[in-house]
């Protein structure tokens, strides 16, 4: 992997990961048309998804901060029998609600290989009905039905987090996005537009900080050799891209522009499942790689 190439996914990784755009889909889709694949590629999505843990924390550090605490006192209390559940207050019932949003993928764990297999297999129709997919549900979130919420993330019902979190657990499949598909659940739930995004973005934490830890084993165990250089660069490059994904969608969503996006997913996986459907049926690989090559060797 060239330098260039890392900076290129830092950036995709870094926006999109926070835009709700699906970064799982657009990383897949640039692996697939620049031929990078296998555990090298896998090893730098892992990479990048921490580099934006980063932009996370430093946007949103003083509600982190605030929940954390929290946290501590919440365990305390659980363990000195003080702990009651109409008692809560809002940072530790937002604690709980996370951990309860967080349940369902336990069921979606069962099909992590399959999950897996359709972002590194040879085609990239599931991630264009991924974003298409993805168009759909922003739609329906920011219709006038659902774009009215009151409520905020220390009001969230246990309902409504289970039902994010089944979102959280679709959005495994490459193409849909889990920021996406978390803001808009919390929106249909009721969440106000600011209150629906700082959910999303801090239930991603623990989520992302698990598959990390999984995929760190993965790769322990298989001896793999990866250049250090681009994993820091790209690492770097995510975060930075990402804090500033993060302080983008913020303006979005309280200037009421959120539908923007799911105009691009339309658009963007329309393109990637007519690019898909081409391979199956052609029988030939669209890739950027493969062209630039052939130019290379044609003025060699």
């Amino acid at each position: 992997m060239t330098i260039l190439e890392a900076i290129l996914q830092g950036i995709i990784q870094g926006l999109t990961e926070f835009l709700p755009v699906s970064s799982s889909g657009h990383l897949s889709v640039f692996q697939h048309l620049f031929g990078i694949n296998g555990e090298s590629g896998v090893t730098f999505t892992l990479v990048l998804h921490l580099g934006t843990l980063i932009a996370v924390f430093v946007a949103f550090w003083d509600r982190i901060k605030r929940l954390i605490l929290e946290f501590f006192r919440m365990v305390k209390d659980i363990f000195t029998g003080k702990f009651k559940w109409k008692a809560m207050n809002a940072e530790r019932r937002m604690i709980v609600m996370i951990v309860i949003s967080i349940l369902p993928l336990f069921g979606f764990y069962i099909f992590k290989d399959f999950f897996e297999g359709l972002s590194t297999d040879a085609s990239v129709i599931a991630e264009g009905a991924g974003f298409l997919y993805t168009s759909g549900l922003l739609f329906l979130s920011t219709s006038k039905a659902c774009s009215k919420g009151t409520h905020t993330c220390g009001q969230l019902s246990a309902r409504a987090a289970v039902f994010i979190g089944v979102f959280q657990g679709i959005a495994l499949v490459p193409g849909i996005s889990r920021s996406g598909s978390t803001i808009s659940s919390g929106l249909i739930m009721g969440l106000k537009r600011e209150e629906a995004v700082d959910y999303s973005f801090i239930l991603g934490i623990p989520v992302i900080l698990a598959g990390a830890l999984l995929e760190l084993k993965d790769l322990g165990s298989s001896g793999e050799a990866v250049n250090a250089a681009p994993l820091l660069i790209g690492f770097a490059v995510s975060a930075v891209a990402g804090y500033l994904a993060i302080r983008l969608i913020k303006l979005l969503v309280v200037s009421d522009k959120f539908r923007i996006f799911a105009y691009y997913t339309l658009i963007i996986g329309i393109i990637v499942l007519g690019i898909g459907i081409y391979e199956a049926v052609s029988g030939n690989m669209v890739s950027f790689k493969a062209a630039a090559d052939a130019a290379s060797a044609m003025r060699g």
